[in-house]
């Protein structure tokens, strides 16, 4: 006889998405936090942590393939939401800051542990979608750049961690980092700095 399933999540893995959910809590605010201490926020013993993450470097690493997801859904939609190239680059980038505003800090601890490289990687399918939509929009006369559109993409990508470092570091108000790198992305695609100023406004209006 066939046994019914429920659907429902096992412990295993209610656990598993508290320990990650904690984690992340404990390491926007103590980015030194310890396996120890994650343990104990999230009611687990330590060897409920490791039995699902071998190390720390293995947790954040979850954390940030987590924070990639939620990066590339964000921009997905926002490029459908318009077939104009630069407004889909503006409403990606501001798209992508309220999701990569909750895990600046992480992107800063994952470059201490997860390696620039392996942050890289993890962006190629977010990068390849960008590729295309700056190559439309230098084929289309929407932008204007010496670059061509693979490494404008790189810029671009930068770009946005480059504002979150300069917001961790307190050379840059969150709340208005957002437009900034929405503005930038553009004048950096050759957008006229009036023009990308009016289109980032009206937006966020």
């Amino acid at each position: 006889m066939a046994v019914m399933t429920t659907g429902n999540p096992s412990r295993a893995d209610v656990n598993r998405r508290r320990i990650l959910d904690v984690a992340l809590a404990e390491l926007l605010r103590d980015p030194d936090a310890s396996m120890d201490q994650i343990a104990r926020a999230a009611g687990v013993v330590r060897r409920t942590v490791y039995g699902h993450f071998p190390s720390r470097e293995a947790l954040i690493g979850t954390l940030v393939d987590g924070a990639v997801e939620a990066l590339a859904a964000a921009d997905a939609g926002a490029r459908r939401e318009t077939a104009n190239p630069a407004e889909a680059v503006a409403r990606s980038v501001l798209a992508i800051w309220e999701i990569a505003d909750r895990y600046r800090l992480l992107v800063g601890l994952a470059q201490r542990t997860v390696t620039m490289r392996g942050i890289r990687d993890r962006l190629t399918p977010l990068r390849e979608k960008k590729v295309e939509l700056l190559q439309r929009g230098l084929d289309e006369g929407d932008f204007s750049s010496p670059l061509p559109a693979p490494a404008l993409a790189y810029v671009h990508e930068q770009l946005l961690f480059a504002v979150m470092e300069a917001v961790n570091d307190g050379l840059l108000d969150a709340k208005e980092a957002g437009r900034s790198a929405a503005v930038s992305a553009l004048t950096a695609a050759g957008v006229p700095a009036s023009r990308a100023t009016e289109l980032v406004a009206e937006l966020r209006d």
